[in-house]
């Protein structure tokens, strides 16, 4: 990965952090990885703890970036989801979790919930 992508990435990653923030999120975590996976944030949201993918493209010329999050990337966020779970002490069972992605095209950035 260039230096470039990884700037803008840590850039909107920020800008996310804060945008949840502002929604009343706490942020517990930002880029955990496993070997197998990464989950770019993991927060609270009340009494859900969401687990979060964020996509970005600069235009839609790039294609759109929820379409990014593929089974196969759904997958690799669950396994890291149950990971975290797991090494963190949570009753898997009693714990409410959440997946979300979060879309950023330009500087427009669009949050769907509990996206798969």
């Amino acid at each position: 990965m260039s230096e470039n992508k990884r700037r803008v990435g840590s850039y909107w990653e920020k800008r996310v952090a804060d945008y949840l923030s502002d929604a009343g999120y706490i942020v517990l975590e930002m880029n955990y990885r496993t070997r197998f996976s990464e989950i770019d944030v993991i927060a609270q949201d009340q009494h859900f703890l969401v687990f979060i993918e964020v996509k970005y493209r600069a235009s839609s010329y790039s294609g759109n970036p929820f379409e990014a999050v593929d089974s196969r990337k759904q997958q690799r966020i669950r396994n890291g989801a149950l990971s975290y779970l797991k090494s963190n002490g949570y009753v898997i069972d009693d714990t409410n979790i959440r997946f979300d992605v979060i879309g950023i095209e330009g500087d427009r950035i669009e949050h769907i919930k509990n996206a798969f």
